[in-house]
């Protein structure tokens, strides 16, 4: 009987504790969503307040009076679209050519039979703790390979991670050898196998990797600053922070002929540029936590 009893205790503890547990994660959670999304809302009110309600302090998180003025004045800018095709054709171009390149360089690193596996595994681990620098690398886009002010400047440094090779090696590694081995007995080499065999297995790493990518190209801008001479050819995150930053606001409301709040017109502009990536994230959300996972349990 006392055996039943201390049984019962211990469970009560343990749902005591389950209770606690689950009351600190929860809001733990909640204190960073709010951080997330406190700021979002920040940005997402004032770029369709008015200035009356934009002079006043404290946090905006709810409109209470709405103006588009900055939205109009944004859409008829032409350097904002110029931009934005600019940025859609790199990510489209970045995205792509990253993606081939992780596929054909992961796949024979997930081989046992790779001559020399460890140390190409470690020559490629090397490169996430060393790099050449900025001026070799500004040596080499402009000097040497002759690609500034291309598209392939913003493109080829930034086409390849070696921590997205790693994750992307661990999940071609999680496929059992049995199907290769079947595939060759069939008559497959290994190109047929890799894209008819491993390739649709690897749909939700593709993904997570494709996402990385895509990000990774939408937001990046310092290259565009270092390689793009002309305005035609500048990407979307660098015409934002030359609005931001270097004032630029003056030029957008010269070209439309109405005065626009500073702060309306920049925060207009960051709603427009992050809008794609919102869209687009919640179609490879379901294919994002599996693929880091199986990518990342092997090492």
């Amino acid at each position: 009987m006392t055996k039943i009893i201390n049984v019962r205790k211990k469970r009560r503890k343990r749902k005591l504790s389950n209770v606690l547990f689950d009351i600190f994660l929860y809001t733990f959670l909640i204190l960073v969503a709010a951080v997330t999304l406190v700021p979002f809302l920040q940005v997402l009110t004032i770029s369709m307040s008015p200035q009356s309600v934009v002079a006043k302090s404290g946090l905006h998180l709810i409109p209470t009076k709405f103006d588009f003025s900055g939205y109009e004045k944004v859409f008829h800018y032409p350097l904002v679209w110029t931009a934005y095709l600019n940025t859609i054709i790199r990510a489209a171009l970045g995205t792509g050519l990253s993606v081939l390149l992780y596929i054909i360089g992961a796949y024979p690193l997930s081989k046992k039979y790779l001559p020399h596996k460890k140390a190409w595994t470690l020559f490629v681990i090397f490169t996430m703790y060393f790099s050449g620098g900025l001026i070799p690398s500004y040596l080499l886009i402009n000097n040497w390979l002759h690609l500034s002010n291309t598209i392939f400047a913003l493109i080829l440094p930034g086409a390849m991670s070696a921590y997205t090779v790693i994750i992307m090696r661990n999940f071609f590694e999680s496929i059992p050898d049995s199907l290769e081995e079947s595939a060759k007995l069939d008559g497959a080499n290994d190109v047929t196998i890799l894209f008819r065999i491993m390739v649709p297995l690897s749909k939700a790493s593709i993904a997570t990797i494709a996402l990385w990518s895509i990000v990774y190209h939408w937001n990046e801008w310092f290259n565009c600053m270092l390689y793009m001479k002309d305005e035609d050819k500048y990407v979307l995150q660098y015409v934002l922070r030359k609005i931001l930053l270097d004032g630029q606001t003056q030029d957008i409301n010269m070209a439309t002929n109405v005065v626009v709040n500073t702060e309306t017109m920049k925060m207009a502009t960051l709603v427009v540029s992050i809008l794609p990536i919102i869209m687009l994230y919640p179609f490879l959300q379901k294919y994002f936590a599996k693929g880091v996972m199986v990518g990342s349990v092997k090492g």
